[in-house]
């Protein structure tokens, strides 16, 4: 099928095979081995980012581990990621690089308490890093473990 019919792009494609790398790299590893491994995935998809995808995960790694140093930092289809005790992803970073988008965004998963009525947004595009963006995702990352 093609992407004109509704198939998936090379680049889903690619991020798909990124996800079963990723689950097959931690397969059989338990405990502080598979905390370490997924650390180091995490470290590494953020090492191999250039530019200002770099900045926003390399700031946004930074606020999770001082705001929230209970999630586990993991990847997820290659993004940096961070997880709860249950292994399940609470928020990532997407590079805009990922997917040859405009901007990188950081995004709160379902398990993120950031519920606000009928609505609330769950992904947020970062075009710069400075005081006043790092202090709205530090009060995001707190909200959002609270």
């Amino acid at each position: 099928m093609s992407e004109e019919q509704g198939g998936f792009s090379a680049d889903e494609k690619a991020a798909m095979a990124q996800r079963a790398e990723e689950l097959r790299a931690s397969k059989g590893l338990k405990g502080a081995a598979k905390l370490a491994r997924e650390l180091e995935a995490c470290i590494d998809a953020i090492d191999a980012l250039t530019g200002i995808d770099s900045e926003v995960a390399t700031m946004f790694h930074r606020l999770v581990s001082e705001e929230a140093p209970h999630l586990a930092p993991k990847t997820f289809y290659g993004f940096p990621a961070y997880a709860n005790d249950e292994g399940k992803v609470v928020m990532f970073v997407q590079p805009k690089s990922k997917f040859d988008t405009r901007y990188p965004t950081v995004n709160f998963d379902e398990h993120a308490h950031l519920d606000d009525g009928a609505m609330w947004p769950t992904s947020f595009a970062v075009v710069g890093v400075d005081d006043e963006v790092e202090s709205r995702l530090r009060e995001l990352v707190r909200r959002a473990v609270a």
